[in-house]
């Protein structure tokens, strides 16, 4: 069943792309829980099972019914484009418990007997409570499986933001938010999201919408959040394939040798753009040399750069894009 969001004329002015930590993190939890979304990421599931069987995530996996409501309380829409993790759970701890309890009755409903097990009971019994145990539980998840791993997973969620924003430049929103993911369709001034478990309408009422890529909600595109939350579209972000590979890909030999091999694993590297970190990490060298090298192929016309938030993303031109692909 679709998920319908019915945009009117003010709300084409307030749409705007953000990440969010927190979000991921409860994606990352909610992963565990379910085979179907294991394939691109199963060298992150072996790096953190011992960690990831330490914690005890009951308590979010029984608020996380496949199909029905989960709690927006629990992960509110992004407060800023890059917000830290830090803002956001201080976000979901300073929650009105009232909200908090309305929210989890919710999503109990929507799980067979989870209202009436012990567990959904103590819950809604002192939400206050719940909703201190759940930010802390957070907090354990992401210090366990993704803050080791943040810097690596916001290059890509920055480089798809980077991605879709030139898109938007070009062809403007409506085309943008059909090319995001196939399930996406424009009919008149409504956005539908197919294949969502339920028949949902909103109306934007002026709110606009904050598109939000990421790398654990793969293969779904998720509609949220109900009122009074801000509403928000979250589509599985771009180069995820790719995402937990240790090296780049093979370099050809004509253009190591043209290059340097170094320099010409730099260049390759770039399917996505990535800042100089995260082409650190993944080539296994010094943050300096791989910032001397992106420096070299960038004055030679082969990348172009863009500041985005706090890092500094490169991408191949065309030239590097072929020089990249030659054999």
């Amino acid at each position: 069943m679709p998920f319908r969001l019915h945009f009117g004329e003010s709300d084409l002015l307030r749409c705007r792309f953000a990440l969010s930590p927190l979000f991921e993190t409860q994606e990352a939890v909610r992963t565990l829980h379910r085979t179907g979304r294991h394939g691109y990421h199963l060298p992150w599931l072996r790096r953190i099972r011992e960690a990831s069987e330490a914690l005890d995530l009951e308590p979010l996996w029984l608020l996380m019914p496949s199909g029905g409501h989960n709690p927006d309380f629990i992960c509110p829409p992004p407060i800023g484009p890059l917000a830290t993790f830090e803002e956001e759970v201080a976000a979901v701890r300073a929650v009105d418990p009232e909200v908090a309890r309305a929210d989890m009755a919710q999503a109990l409903a929507d799980r067979p007997g989870g209202a009436a097990s012990a567990a959904g009971r103590r819950l809604l019994a002192d939400p206050a409570r719940a909703v201190r145990e759940l930010a802390d539980l957070l907090e354990r998840a992401w210090q366990a499986l993704i803050e080791p791993y943040w810097p690596r997973l916001r290059a890509l969620l920055e480089a798809d933001i980077a991605y879709h924003s030139r898109r938007l430049a070009d062809s403007g929103l409506e085309q943008l938010l059909g090319e995001l993911n196939p399930r996406l369709s424009w009919q008149g001034a409504t956005l539908t999201v197919a294949g969502t478990q339920g028949d949902h309408e909103r109306v934007l009422g002026g709110q606009g919408l904050v598109l939000m890529p990421s790398v654990f909600v793969w293969p779904e595109v998720v509609g949220g959040h109900e009122e009074p939350w801000r509403p928000g579209l979250i589509y599985p972000a771009r180069g995820i394939g790719g995402l937990w590979s240790q090296s780049a890909e093979r370099t050809p030999g004509t253009l190591a040798r043209l290059l340097g091999q170094v320099r010409a694993d730099v260049l390759c590297a770039l399917d996505e753009p990535a800042g100089t970190s995260v082409l650190a990490h993944r080539l296994g060298l010094a943050p300096s040399s791989v910032s001397a090298h992106l420096s070299v192929l960038r004055g030679a016309g082969l990348l172009t750069s863009r500041r985005y938030g706090h890092q500094v993303l490169y991408e191949r031109t065309p030239l590097g894009i072929a020089l990249a692909a030659a054999d």
